[in-house]
C-alpha cells in the first residue's frame, strides 16, 4: 500500500495516536507517498465534469491537505483559489508543491466548522475530508460552505458506490472502522477518520437544510456496476439565496 518513500508502520502508529491535527502535521511529509492522498484519476475525472459549468472567478478547497485538490481549482478559476486546512504541515507541503503562476493562490490555516471568509466564493470542492467529520457535524460543516458561497456558487465532491457487503474491500472498511472506534474509546484525544459514517442520505438532508439544491453528475471514466448504476458520481450542491433576498 506504501511506497518507499511513505511512512513506516512506527510513524504510523504514532500519528494513530496523536490528535487529528497533530497527526497530520507528524505525516504531511510523507502523505503524498500514502493510500490517503486522493488519486490523479479522481481529480481529472472531477476537473473534467467541472469545466462545463463555469466559469468560475474564486475558489476555495476544503481540507485542503497538500493541495491536490487546490492544484485543480487553478485550471479552472480565473481569479484566485483558496486552500484551507487545520494542519500547519499539511499547509507547509502544500505551498511547496502546487506551482506558481494562474489565478492567486492563499494558504490559509483554519477549521471547517468556523471559515473565517463571507461569501466570497463561485467554487468549493473537497477531497476526502469527511470521514472527520462526525454525522451530527454534518449540518454545521454544510451550513459553513453555505455561508462562503455567492449567491449560485457550487460545492462539488466525488461519491463512489459503496462496497458490496461481499467484497474485501467492505471488509477492510469495516475492519478500519472499528479499530478506530475502539481506539478512541480507550485513548484520548480522540482520531476521528471513519470511513463507513459519510451516509447518503445524511449528506442530502444535511445539503438541503443548508439551502442548496442538490444535483449528481456520472464520473464515466470510474464505469459501471452491476445494476448498471455509475461507480462514481460527482455531487454539485448550488447555494440557493438566502430567503427574502433578490439578486439583481
Amino acid at each position: 500500500m506504501f511506497s518507499p518513500e511513505g511512512p513506516s508502520l512506527r510513524e504510523l502508529a504514532v500519528q494513530a495516536l496523536s490528535s487529528v491535527e497533530h497527526g497530520y502535521d507528524l505525516l504531511a511529509p510523507k502523505f503524498d507517498h500514502t493510500p490517503f492522498r486522493t488519486p490523479g484519476s479522481v481529480l481529472e475525472s472531477v476537473a473534467k465534469a467541472l469545466e462545463p459549468l463555469g466559469p468560475f472567478e474564486d475558489g476555495l478547497d476544503l481540507c485542503c491537505g497538500t493541495g491536490a485538490g487546490t492544484e485543480l481549482l487553478t485550471g479552472l478559476c480565473g481569479r484566485g483559489v483558496t486552500g484551507v486546512d487545520f494542519s500547519a504541515g499539511m499547509l507547509d507541503v502544500a505551498r511547496r508543491r502546487v506551482p506558481s503562476g494562474g489565478p492567486d493562490v492563499t494558504w490559509v490555516r483554519g477549521d471547517a466548522r468556523a471559515l473565517p471568509f463571507g461569501p466570497v466564493f463561485d467554487l468549493v470542492v473537497s477531497f476526502g475530508a469527511f470521514g472527520h467529520f462526525l454525522p451530527r457535524e454534518l449540518p454545521g460543516l454544510f451550513a459553513q460552505v453555505r455561508s462562503v458561497l455567492r449567491p449560485g456558487g457550487s460545492f462539488a465532491f466525488p461519491v463512489f458506490a459503496p462496497p458490496r457487503l461481499s467484497s474485501p474491500a467492505f471488509w477492510t472498511l469495516l475492519g478500519f472502522d472499528t479499530a478506530m472506534r475502539v481506539r478512541n474509546a480507550l485513548w484520548r484525544p480522540p482520531f476521528v477518520m471513519y470511513y463507513r459514517t459519510f451516509r447518503f442520505g445524511d449528506v442530502m438532508d444535511g445539503l438541503t437544510g443548508a439551502g442548496f439544491t442538490v444535483g449528481l453528475r456520472p464520473l464515466p471514466e470510474f464505469g459501471r456496476r452491476d445494476d448498471g448504476s455509475p461507480r462514481a458520481r460527482l455531487l454539485v450542491a448550488r447555494a440557493q439565496p438566502a430567503a427574502g433576498r433578490v439578486n439583481s
